[in-house]
């Protein structure tokens, strides 16, 4: 592998963006490299600016659940295309793509677009506190739900990449009514409904955090988390940006059989385009404007491009019965065989995984919340990633962020992964 491109337009990047890219984890601070710059992607694969060929586990973090330039989808955005891009006006697509994705989650009647994961955390915070009429909200250490200013305490991800604990430019006032708990402890969130009883509208969880590696919950954990807030009157949001319509068709409700109040998506309900969207039964949603008194808007909300590529990505998942059952089979299959390689070179290593969502720590026992994640071993994975990316599979560029895997993967790509692992570990 060579990187000669990347590294001037990296160099180049850095005169007039920030750090060199839009968004920090990308610029693999974390893994003490140089971010490869993508020229284009294809099923399964990537290629660089210098030819290089990847088999691609970030999959734009989440979205491309079929793998890049999915057909369906990229026709849907051209032929739109041709029609106008935004219009700041209703359009069919906006109802269209609402009934479908109303009809494939359970616990959802309406459903509201927006621009980003960020903004429509956000807004659910807002709605909950509306519809509740109570102020402070509990997040846990470790799960990312945006970087909206109510949000930025113990993030995770990014955060913990660069090592911040907040954010410079956020105040006191605005974290104010976050309570923090530790993630897979219930005691905690119920010790802080007994600490600030009446106080609390709601709590919101990633059902399965992915923003410090891939940590699924305790059996138990969120069933509980509904339990505590039904008993204290309090709405649950479950942030499901990551976990929408990739762990099943109706996501992490219907994967676990736990019912939230409100459901917050992205990525993969925009195929791929910046969508977010926040759901809940009617009563909640209809407190929004212009119905009711919570204010919510966005001059880009529902863009027609962005609604064709999520309607193309919703219905393929409809339309195919075993996409799910397909990507459990081969990341079982990826999880078995990095287990084994692991096993045979005597490496401590914890992998964790739900669905086709998982990552590996460097360490040994359960990694269970945010602190058992920070004391993983990762110097051991910044030089696993960049071993991993010198054979060809590209990871994501941080021990905090989970690996994403898109049905477009084939068993002799997972082979071929297999092979760089071993490779990789041999070169240690």
């Amino acid at each position: 592998m060579h990187y000669t491109r990347s590294s001037e337009l990296f160099r180049h990047a850095q005169c007039y963006i920030p750090g060199g890219v839009n968004s920090p984890v990308r610029a693999f601070k974390n893994v003490d490299g140089v971010p490869v710059f993508i020229k284009r992607g294809k099923g399964a694969y990537l290629y660089d600016e210098d030819g290089n060929e990847y088999i691609d586990y970030v999959n734009s973090w989440g979205p491309m659940l079929y793998g890049h330039a999915f057909p369906p989808v990229i026709q849907a955005i051209i032929d739109k295309a041709k029609l106008g891009t935004s219009f700041g006006a209703p359009t069919t697509m906006e109802s269209q793509i609402a009934q479908l994705a109303v009809s494939m989650v359970p616990g959802i009647e309406k459903i509201r677009f927006v621009n980003s994961g960020t903004e429509a955390a956000m807004s659910a915070v807002r709605l909950a506190r509306g519809y509740v009429g109570k102020r402070k909200i509990i997040k846990f250490a470790g799960c990312y739900h945006g970087h909206a200013d109510g949000f930025l305490i113990a993030g995770g991800s990014g955060l913990s990449t660069l090592g911040i604990a907040s954010s410079a430019g956020v105040t006191e006032s605005a974290t104010v009514d976050t309570l923090l708990a530790s993630y897979n402890d219930l005691e905690s969130v119920r010790s802080l409904f007994r600490k600030f009883k009446g106080e609390i509208a709601a709590v919101i969880v990633e059902p399965v955090a992915g923003n410090m590696g891939c940590v699924p919950p305790d059996n138990g954990f969120l069933k509980g988390l509904r339990n505590i807030c039904t008993h204290y009157e309090a709405l649950l949001i479950f942030d499901e940006v990551m976990t929408g319509f990739r762990l099943a068709k109706g996501g992490a409700q219907e994967y676990f059989k736990v019912l939230a109040d409100i459901v917050v998506f992205g990525k993969i309900v925009g195929g791929g385009l910046p969508v977010g969207a926040f759901a809940a039964k009617s009563d909640i949603m209809n407190e929004l404007a212009p119905v009711g008194a919570v204010y919510q808007a966005g001059t880009l909300s529902g863009n027609p491009l962005a609604m064709a590529a999520g309607y193309e990505m919703l219905r393929a998942i409809t339309e195919d019965g075993t996409v799910y059952e397909r990507l459990e089979r081969k990341g079982q299959y990826l999880e078995d065989g990095m287990t084994a390689l692991f096993r045979k070179y005597n490496i401590d290593f914890t992998i964790n995984r739900a669905g086709s969502m998982c990552s590996i720590f460097f360490c040994r026992g359960k990694i269970t919340n945010f602190e058992t994640a920070h004391a993983a071993a990762n110097d051991m994975f910044t030089r696993f990633f960049n071993g991993m990316l010198k054979n060809g599979i590209y990871l994501p560029p941080s021990s905090y962020e989970t690996w994403f895997l898109s049905d477009a993967l084939s068993f002799n790509d997972l082979d071929r992964t297999l092979e760089a692992v071993d490779l990789t570990i041999r070169q240690f």
